[in-house]
């Protein structure tokens, strides 16, 4: 691969050059899982490694114009998600995953109940043997009895460009949690432990807040 374009020599500055990096990279991560593959090297070589559009042409098998349509679609889906991630929904998911996986830890029951639905579904992997007997959870009491305080080893992160949260206690992944949310509310919790489930994810870290 070509080595990343420096922009030391043209005056700019590397500082801001590095917070400019941090603040598209959330919106990167959550779209280039979505593009094909034609797309995604498209986009990384122009936008990335400043390569031309007839230098990438050859490199994914197609003509100039249609290397510049491919990399020109991606920089718009980039674009889209980097206005989701800055948008206020999204702020408020990733609010309420930092709350709930706090609550979990400290094993504060009250407060796990305001952050779940009444009616929360708890989805639960029964390749994770210790909870193989009881493969669904229903109800916001049952579900705040579960978590609380058994995530100490839970950080947040994007799975498939959406919040949730991931159980890797000493960096050892023992299970995904997808996490669906609605009017403020946890309303659905998968557990997925199976690990060639888990290779079909396309998980991204992102800041815990807690």
């Amino acid at each position: 691969m070509p080595e990343p374009v420096n922009n030391e020599q043209d005056g700019s500055d590397p500082e801001h050059e590095m917070l400019l990096a941090d603040s598209v990279r959330l919106a990167m991560l959550m779209v280039l899982g979505n593009l094909n593959p034609a797309e995604r090297i498209a986009f990384v070589l122009h936008d990335i490694f400043a390569l031309s559009y007839s230098e990438i042409a050859p490199i994914i098998g197609r003509n100039e114009m249609a290397a510049r349509q491919l990399a020109s679609r991606a920089c718009r889906r980039v674009q889209g998600a980097k206005a989701t991630a800055d948008s206020e929904e999204f702020r408020r998911q990733q609010e309420l995953v930092d709350a709930f996986l706090s609550a979990s830890r400290t094993g504060d029951f009250e407060k796990l109940l305001t952050v779940l639905d009444p009616d929360v579904v708890l989805r639960q992997d029964p390749a994770f043997p210790p909870v193989a007997a009881w493969p669904i959870v229903r109800g916001a009491e049952t579900v705040a009895k579960g978590f609380a305080g058994r995530a100490q080893g839970a950080r947040p992160v994007l799975i498939n460009g959406s919040v949730g949260a991931v159980v890797a206690p000493r960096g050892r992944l023992l299970f995904v949690l997808e996490i669906k949310m609605a009017a403020g509310k946890i309303t659905e919790i998968e557990m997925i432990a199976e690990q060639s489930r888990i290779r079909q994810l396309d998980l991204a870290e992102m800041k815990d807040e807690n």
